[in-house]
């Protein structure tokens, strides 16, 4: 029994989902912590946060002595490193996302305190809370924007090599961060949240070659839409052959599974997997010859045939080898059911045999309609169909 696999198209569900509207092919809907992972992995993981915050200047702390106090001043205040990240996502219904990004800053900077100058290190706990909404959609590109930004900070500490460090100083310090750090901090986060939205938009603007038959094109569909339970998009799916013709399909409108408990859940429309069945399966008329070695029984079948042929032919009597030529006849179809998936396919099946000293004869001509099953499996990222009579 043969066993065809078909490959089909890699996909990566990227930061938004789609708007409710007409399905061009493919959807997908993404689970809160799947969601969390895309942009932990986007955002933190890549060092796209240390990045862009490294080396930020915040303004001088200026702080003039009293009676009992001397003088200080704080100046090169600049970041050094983002320690233990941790980002985490809510949903917001109808509007996008409220991304929280939990870190401890380290800072370090110059210290005069009075006329004793020193390097000072500054350890500060945020919270920075970002709602992120998608503001407009072309061409398969989604514009975001932060709709609010807070940075909450939390628990401070000091370090000076000194150790001569004032609860007076501790406080000045930290209600100058409190003014200092949303105003420098957001503005980053705006340009990260906007680098990432490229990058993992780019996943969704992709073209897959299909062998050397064509190739599927796919994008982002429609402006993302979110629930408070998931997030979905709508991919806008192009099957074109070798010379740029695209195969038409169906796009109809059609509604997703429950998530439940799964993290993501994908749907392809049958039309969608009809116009890919055409492009993989434009496969030449394959011809089997049916030799002893090759085809076990096949004398037996040849002297079978034989035995039917008229005595008024004589070339086809003798030890001839047959052959079977199989060609596909029109478009392959796909059905799907519930728990069941089948393509149907229309051959053409031409016996034929070749005398030693003549032309070929064919014996049968015979058209037939096949169904094969279907096993579905994801595989490597990829789609996989395992088709068997």
């Amino acid at each position: 029994m043969t066993m065809l696999k078909l490959f089909g198209i890699i996909f990566f569900c990227g930061l938004f989902l789609p708007s409710q509207g007409v399905l061009s092919g493919l959807s997908c809907a993404i689970s809160p912590g799947a969601m969390e992972d895309v942009l932990s992995d986007a955002i933190l993981r890549t060092s796209l946060l240390q990045r862009h915050l490294q080396g930020l200047v915040l303004p001088n702390i200026m702080r003039e002595g009293g009676l009992l106090n001397s003088p200080t001043s704080i100046t090169g205040l600049h970041l050094v490193k983002v320690r233990l990240p941790k980002l985490s996502v809510r949903l917001l219904s109808g509007i996008g996302i409220k991304m929280t990004i939990s870190a401890r800053l380290q800072l370090s900077g110059n210290c005069l305190i009075g006329l004793l100058p020193e390097l000072i290190d500054i350890f500060v706990d945020v919270k920075i809370a970002a709602n992120i909404k998608c503001a407009s959609f072309e061409s398969g590109t989604v514009q975001v924007v932060i709709e609010e930004c807070l940075c909450i900070l939390g628990t401070v500490k000091v370090k000076l090599l000194s150790g001569l460090l004032s609860l007076s100083i501790n406080d000045v310090i930290l209600a100058e961060l409190t003014t200092t750090l949303p105003r420098v901090v957001c503005p980053v986060v705006d340009i990260v949240i906007n680098h990432a939205n490229i990058e993992l938009l780019s996943t969704l603007n992709a073209v897959v070659p299909v062998g050397k038959t064509g190739m599927i094109h796919y994008q982002l569909a429609s402006l993302p839409f979110t629930s408070g339970l998931f997030l979905g998009m709508d991919l806008d799916g192009a099957v074109m052959q070798v010379g740029g013709s695209i195969i038409p399909h169906d796009s109809s409108s059609s509604a997703l599974p429950p998530l439940l408990d799964n993290r993501m859940v994908m749907a392809l429309r049958e039309g969608f997997i009809n116009s890919i069945l055409v492009l993989m399966l434009q496969i030449g008329p394959q011809t089997l010859p049916c030799t002893a070695e090759s085809f076990s029984g096949a004398s037996q079948l040849q002297e079978a045939i034989l035995i039917l042929l008229p005595s008024e032919c004589p070339a086809c009597r003798g030890t001839s080898p047959l052959t079977i030529k199989i060609t596909l006849l029109g478009k392959p179809v796909i059905v799907l059911e519930e728990n069941k998936a089948t393509v149907e396919l229309s051959v053409l099946i031409q016996l034929s045999v070749k005398p030693l000293d003549g032309p070929i004869i064919t014996l049968l001509l015979l058209k037939a309609d096949l169904r094969l099953n279907v096993q579905v499996s994801i595989t490597g990222g990829r789609l996989v169909l395992v088709l068997s009579l």
